[in-house]
């Protein structure tokens, strides 16, 4: 059963067409990446899926609730209560973290539970030394974003995302702000996911972890889907502009 269904959706910025007629399915616990060059439209689709940034036509339907439909030719959004609702179960994690810098770590944890989702105070701040325990930060709680390095930083950013008790998780380029070393802390976090059986669309340049990670890998170029399949399939695919794409990664590294 599909929890993320995306039909026909179209972003424009100005006249630059970014996505074009996209169409895709997620399965429920599925694990997808999508990969792509620079302006492939890849960050722009997670973008639109977390409702950062507004189609210009499609539908987009989260666990069951539509975000947005295209009648006569124009995208209807839902009304708040349902936007409010997918958005308690959806959670994004970040290229650049997005720490409130005036917030310790325990409350930009926090903030978002007993703001948004009405927990108590007590059961949130459970939750998130539960958390924090979880990613190796249970010393952090009293720190704050300044004081953390950048992987820790990620985490911290992770741990936020997962207060809510998403079902699913989003990860926009998680690693690009990182150096090679902090990148594996991070990525080996991600990987410790799995055994939560969590939704996740990962939006990432790094080829070795899409290819280990992903039940199915989506490559993105100039705005359309080019491959959807597994990461046998893409990785073994003969179409020229996906050969193209995985030829500049060294073959070491995949």
């Amino acid at each position: 059963m599909s929890i993320v269904s995306i039909r026909n959706v179209e972003k424009r910025f100005g006249k630059l067409e970014v996505l074009k007629d996209i169409s895709l399915e997620v399965a429920d616990g599925e694990i997808i990446s999508v990969i792509g060059s620079s302006g492939s439209g890849k960050s722009t689709l997670l973008r639109c899926l977390t409702r950062l940034e507004t189609v210009n036509g499609g539908t987009i339907v989260i666990d069951g609730d539509t975000m947005v439909e295209t009648t006569d030719g124009k995208p209807v959004y839902a009304k708040e209560a349902v936007l409010k609702q997918i958005r308690l179960k959806t959670g994004l994690v970040f290229q650049n973290f997005n720490l409130f810098p005036h917030y310790t770590v325990l409350r930009n944890i926090t903030e978002a539970p007993i703001h948004v989702a009405g927990q108590s105070r007590e059961e949130a701040t459970a939750e998130a030394r539960r958390l924090l325990k979880k990613l190796g930060l249970e010393d952090k709680e009293d720190a704050y974003p300044c004081q953390l390095s950048g992987g820790q930083s990620q985490r911290v950013s992770i741990a936020r995302a997962l207060a809510l008790k998403p079902k699913i998780l989003f990860f926009d380029e998680p690693t690009s702000a990182l150096d090679p070393e902090l990148t594996g802390e991070v990525l080996r976090v991600i990987r410790s996911l799995t055994d939560l059986h969590m939704t996740m669309v990962i939006v990432t340049h790094e080829m070795a972890f899409a290819r280990e990670i992903s039940d199915r890998i989506i490559f993105m170029d100039q705005g359309v889907i080019v491959e959807d399949g597994t990461p046998e399939e893409v990785f073994g695919s003969e179409n020229p502009r996906t050969r193209e794409f995985l030829g500049n990664y060294n073959q070491s590294s995949i």
